[in-house]
């Protein structure tokens, strides 16, 4: 009994082993981080390693529990050489890519994916990065190394039973013996398993939950390559026969009458700001879309506070979200990053990482960053995200009291996010500007606030959302801050309500956007049809910041912004609207439905470029 647990934690450590001797070697081939920094990236990677050690041993498990359950506990010979077949194996592989990681990072700056595959048709690509004469040492040092290791793990594996009885059988196999170790393997089992899911969150493993740094040299040498290019390979797809209508000519030619110009002009009239350097809050509601918003013609009993503040500020009227989750609609706003219906860019770690974003081209510019989510800031890698695109730092309900953390469903309910958030603020130097977002969580499913209004629990999960909301803000328009602070309001995404309104009706995805505080020149609508990408361009250009890199995202206030449009996506299809109307292509019949009249398919024709571009540049990203 005893000795099939010993082989499971022996290959286990090994593994775990392993990946702490692999982090070393990346250390002295890619530099030295210092001791507190190296016991940090260990700590914080120790999740992966542990990931992958537990994949690596679930065969072994199964393989003795169904041993156990057809009453042969005994390692035969055959036995032994399948674990000496399966542990070389696997052992190559590992060892294989933990030195191709190492490697490979020096020369490319990013930790081994699903995107080294695409150099295989052509391995001179890896050559030429390395050198012939340092890739044939590789070899010769790769093949020493896996003489050895394979040794190891043959020599932590079962004894033939001349060595040792003990390490190859169970002591007795009396029935309740064997029902008793059968128990044990389903325990191993079911640790291996919370070792593989990552533990007991919300989010499973993934890239995302090791960052925990401003450094990425840091944040990557903490992420486990094995897991990682794993990882991205199930997340990775070739997009580049998605989006196929034109030849690549007519796209271009297409996509260039949207005018997509990144140009800011601005004539005195179009400043909106009295400021060129305020600090900026960015508040992002979760599904607080326009249905049940007032001010754009929602539900006016639910955001009273809201409404009045799109009446105090610049109100961007014809706001229309990208997307229809969380993820995607946080792309979109802070990247100015095109939505898809079939992908979710912040699950790809090796693109979402190199978009440019309101927080990098703000920290570039000397501002503090701040991102707070009472949630799981793992979810769907928004950590890696956050934090390899310009957040100085990223918190999440891990790094609040414990009693705060169950107070909603997702993590720490809206009102004390608000408190935290207004603490936050108190606390910040005052020697530079900053720039924080909050995402909210409470206004989502099951709908369950600490707060009473109304008898829809929907519509009351929003009207709390809009009391936190309206008490934080009142409490900074009294605060020293006030005055020099702009702050941004906006959903993430659109909200079905009522229950029967779907992607076809446009009012779902129609948003407010709210620029607000103190930094705001005047009050005024702004009437002109626009994205949620656009805020990112729209906002540094006010800024008086380049913004070429947002090659998706316009300046709604720039005197080159000549042809408004807005584009949502979602899993069936797209939709177009611009000011002649609004046209709808849906994916699976190709059908469009024309909820305005368009006879020459215009609308659908630019929708069909925009995205066929949008493939394209997201399918090079890397």
């Amino acid at each position: 009994m005893k000795s099939h647990f010993s082989l499971l934690v022996r290959f286990f450590l090994a593994w775990l082993l392993t990946f702490l001797v692999g982090k070393l070697a990346f250390f002295v081939h890619n530099g030295w981080p210092g001791f507190a920094d190296a016991l940090q990236i260990y700590w914080h990677g120790l999740p992966l390693d542990i990931a992958v050690a537990a994949y690596l041993t679930a065969p072994l498990w199964l393989v003795l529990t169904c041993a156990t359950l057809l009453g042969k506990p005994r390692f035969t010979p055959g036995g032994r050489t399948a674990y000496r077949v399966y542990s070389a194996t696997v052992g190559i592989l590992i060892l294989a890519t933990l030195i191709v990681d190492t490697i490979l990072y020096e020369k490319w700056g990013f930790k081994l994916d699903a995107v080294c595959l695409s150099y295989l048709d052509n391995p001179s690509g890896i050559t030429d990065s390395l050198g012939w004469g340092y890739f044939l040492l590789a070899v010769a040092g790769f093949l020493l190394l896996i003489w050895g290791y394979v040794w190891v793990l043959w020599r932590i594996g079962p004894r033939p039973d001349g060595h040792s009885t003990r390490r190859s059988c169970f002591p007795t196999s009396h029935p309740v013996q064997r029902t008793l170790h059968f128990l044990g393997l389903l325990l191993v089992g079911a640790l291996l398993f919370l070792g593989i899911r990552g533990g007991v969150g919300r989010s499973t493993a993934n890239v995302g939950m090791v960052y925990y740094s401003t450094d990425q040299y840091h944040n990557h040498a903490a992420v486990n390559p094995i897991f990682s290019f794993f990882y991205s390979l199930l997340k990775e797809r070739d997009f580049s026969q998605q989006a196929r209508y034109f030849s690549p000519d007519e796209a271009n030619q297409v996509f260039a009458s949207l005018n997509y110009n990144t140009k800011s002009e601005l004539t005195p009239a179009d400043s909106l700001l009295n400021t060129r350097r305020p600090n900026i809050l960015l508040i992002l509601m979760e599904s607080c879309g326009g249905r049940v918003v007032g001010c754009t013609e929602g539900n006016t009993k639910v955001t009273p506070h809201l409404d009045s503040l799109a009446r105090e500020g610049v109100f961007f009227s014809h706001c229309y979200a990208n997307s229809f989750r969380t993820d995607r609609g946080t792309i979109c706003t802070f990247s100015g990053y095109p939505s898809f219906p079939d992908a979710s860019v912040m699950k790809m770690p090796a693109k979402s990482r190199v978009l440019p974003s309101i927080a990098g081209a703000l920290r570039g510019v000397g501002y503090d960053t701040e991102f707070l989510y009472g949630g799981d800031k793992n979810f769907t890698n928004m950590n890696s995200y956050f934090l390899a695109t310009g957040y100085n730092r990223v918190l999440g309900d891990v790094d609040f009291p414990v009693s705060m953390r169950k107070t909603s469903p997702w993590g720490v309910c809206d009102h004390l996010m608000f408190d935290q958030l207004r603490q936050n603020i108190d606390r910040q130097p005052k020697n530079k500007p900053w720039f924080k977002t909050l995402l909210t969580l409470s206004s989502h499913e099951p709908w369950t606030v600490p707060y009473k209004r109304l008898d829809d629990p929907m519509l009351n999960a929003f009207a709390y959302l809009d009391a936190s909301l309206g008490k934080f803000m009142d409490q900074l328009r009294r605060s020293p801050e006030w005055k020099n602070t702009l702050v941004i309001i906006l959903p993430d995404h659109g909200v079905s309500w009522p229950a029967d309104i779907n992607e076809f009706d446009t009012r779902k995805y129609h948003i407010p956007l709210i620029w607000t505080g103190g930094a705001v020149r005047n009050a005024r609508e702004v009437a002109r049809l626009c994205n949620q990408t656009d805020l990112a361009a729209t906002l540094l250009g006010q800024l008086g910041i380049d913004h070429t890199r947002f090659k998706f995202s316009r300046d709604v206030m720039s005197q080159t912004y000549t042809y408004p449009c807005a584009i949502h996506t979602w899993p069936e299809g797209y939709t177009f609207i611009d000011s002649t109307g609004t046209s709808i292509y849906e994916l699976a019949t190709h059908r469009v439905s024309r909820l305005t009249p368009d006879p020459k398919g215009e609308r659908v024709h630019k929708v069909k470029a925009f995205m066929q571009k949008a493939y394209d540049h997201m399918n090079a990203l890397k």
